[in-house]
């Protein structure tokens, strides 16, 4: 039984993964803004699981948010042997017109979030010879979908560096690349959801337990469902050209309401 760490635990994927972590036994510190939420869901977890859940407020927008997550991965309780570093949101606009200032807190959650965090955690598990690293990315990392995707880009390619980094360490490192998920992601950005047809949708139970079966195993990249594994070893492969006709903001604006 061991201790995972896992931001934007108060909804969707990374709701899913800190419940299916509970039912496996292992303990939790879940990270969210929201003190109230977090801890209504570790209370929620705490009964029907029976393990520990720890909870963290922080704004990881924020330095000293990032800095009361990471004090934590360093020490001062259960060591952290899996850090999932999930938080994040949809911009739900365009970069040409749209507000500056949530570009740039977006910027800060789901990349300069991610690497601090990261990097604060991997020393701590080499230190120990063991433990994973699980960086939620997005098929979209493979399109020009904005500056979402361009986010969740750099994510893919931190994550698989890192993994290189830490071959033969006893610490692994995985990135999960979902398509669509039936979660609060689209509704709290501001995005219609009608503007995907019911058969591009995967259920977050399966995306959680794929993410996590492929950090069990080691695997560096993971994308649930046979179709998008395939769209995205198609969009990996196709001309740039195409990609930016087919993938790109024109195709994400249709659901910007």
């Amino acid at each position: 039984m061991g201790t995972a760490l896992v931001t934007g635990a108060t909804s969707g994927i990374g709701l899913e993964i800190a419940w299916q972590l509970a039912a496996a036994r292992h303990h939790l510190v879940l990270v969210a803004r929201t003190a109230d939420r977090l801890e209504k869901i570790a209370h929620q977890i705490r009964s029907a699981a029976g393990v520990e859940v720890e909870v963290l407020p922080a704004d990881l927008a924020t330095a000293e948010g990032r800095e009361v997550v990471a004090a934590r991965l360093r020490g001062g309780g259960r060591p952290v042997g899996l850090l999932v570093n999930n938080a994040g949101f949809g911009l739900g606009q365009h970069l040409v017109g749209g507000d500056l200032a949530r570009e740039e807190r977006a910027l800060e959650v789901m990349v300069r979030s991610v690497l601090v965090l990261s990097k604060v955690a991997a020393e701590a598990m080499v230190a120990r010879g063991r433990g994973a690293v699980l960086n939620v990315s997005s098929m979209s990392a493979f399109t020009t979908m904005g500056t979402y995707a361009a986010h969740k880009a750099w994510v893919v390619t931190f994550t698989e560096a890192l993994a290189g980094e830490l071959e033969g360490t006893g610490v692994t490192a995985t990135v999960l690349c979902p398509g669509l998920v039936r979660t609060e992601f689209h509704a709290s950005a501001g995005l219609d959801a009608t503007a995907w047809p019911d058969a591009a949708w995967v259920s977050v139970e399966k995306v959680a337990a794929d993410a996590l079966r492929a950090v069990r195993r080691g695997k560096v990249l993971v994308t649930p469902s046979l179709r998008y594994a395939a769209a995205g070893a198609v969009l990996r492969l196709a001309p740039r050209s195409l990609v930016r006709r087919m993938a790109g903001p024109a195709t994400s604006g249709r659901a910007i309401t």
